[in-house]
């Protein structure tokens, strides 16, 4: 694992859905990066003027304010351009959607996220990219998870508002979320490493697909629609997995993708770098 230096030259580039929805956050972590490192502050307005100031960072090292969508957006750029392997990414994790970035070991605090990214190491772990240069943090699933019902999304109170807004919420009786429920079951081909685990003709409650972390395989589930007794999961490992069948969709990094008829996924092993803390 690579150590940085605190002379290292920083691009934080602060994701504008950030800014919407935990502006303390945000405002936290450029004290903390500013304070420890030579830092330029971007805030772009949209995803092309993110793009822009990526592919123009030079020597310095990006570091992205933002959630799971705003990470992932930024691995898909550097990967789409061919520099995702001599780069070395940090986040700050700020947002609705943290999970990606908490399961690949980066704190979720402003301040610790902050620390980690002047005084972490490089880990060096494995993704999955698809047959349309998409790129997968974490697991995928086929078919994504449905929810039974969908919550509203608050919207952020400016100003004088955000009192107001706050004591509503405080008075108000909220229900819990409910939970999500397997989507219905599919019949589909997977194949890995160009053996076939299950065909068309066993349906299956879910497939999920994750790459291990460095050792170059991706971790694949199939689990069979099961009748009476539950069924066995079936488990195996590959370089190259795919998905062939009716249109299916398939969440991955928190979001949906698809309807595809067909889907490769391949392995690339240390194929991206992520500053996580030293004792990490």
């Amino acid at each position: 694992m690579a150590t940085f230096a605190t002379s290292d030259q920083l691009l934080v580039i602060i994701d504008p859905a950030a800014r919407e929805t935990d502006g303390e956050s945000v405002r936290i972590a450029k004290d903390v990066l500013s304070a420890g490192a030579a830092a330029k502050v971007c805030m772009p307005d949209g995803p092309e003027e993110f793009a822009r100031v990526l592919s123009r960072r030079g020597s310095r090292r990006p570091v992205v304010v933002g959630d799971d969508g705003a990470l992932v957006r930024a691995v898909t750029l550097l990967h789409r351009r061919r520099e995702l392997a001599d780069c070395v990414l940090s986040v700050v994790p700020v947002g609705g959607t943290l999970g990606v970035a908490h399961a690949l070991g980066v704190p979720t605090g402003a301040v610790a996220a902050a620390r980690a990214v002047l005084d972490g190491v490089e880990r060096r772990m494995d993704l999955l990219v698809d047959d349309s240069d998409g790129v997968v943090l974490g697991a995928l699933r086929i078919p994504p998870l449905a929810a039974v019902a969908e919550a509203p999304v608050p919207v952020p109170a400016r100003g004088w508002l955000r009192p107001y807004q706050n004591l509503v919420r405080s008075l108000s009786v909220r229900p819990a979320p409910a939970p999500a429920v397997p989507g219905p079951p599919a019949r589909l081909r997977v194949e890995v490493d160009g053996e076939t685990v299950v065909d068309l003709d066993q349906p299956v409650e879910g497939i999920s697909v994750a790459p291990g972390g460095h050792d170059g395989l991706a971790e694949v589930e199939v689990r069979p629609l099961s009748v009476g007794a539950a069924a066995t999961p079936v488990r195996t490992a590959g370089r190259t997995v795919t998905v062939a069948g009716p249109d299916f969709r398939y969440r991955a990094d928190g979001g949906l993708a698809g309807p595809v008829r067909r889907r490769t996924w391949r392995v690339v092993e240390g194929g991206w770098g992520l500053t996580v803390p030293g004792s990490s």
